[in-house]
């Protein structure tokens, strides 16, 4: 009976840390967007081309 008064204490004090960790990640806007990371893979990467000043003075 004495682990009782160690363990509850501990489990009330875990329980009560991943309850504000989800309140917390929760107003962050972890959870905003559940459908679009499932498709990230299938959309195409889209290449970012720099444009020299030199091409853009001679109008190439």
């Amino acid at each position: 009976m004495e682990v009782i008064t160690i363990l509850l204490p501990l489990a009330l004090l875990l329980g009560g840390f991943f309850i504000l960790a989800f309140v917390w990640s929760a107003k962050k806007g972890q959870y905003d967007d559940l459908e679009t990371p499932r498709f990230r893979m299938l959309l195409d990467d889209q290449k970012i081309t720099k444009k020299s000043p030199t091409s853009i003075k001679d109008g190439k």
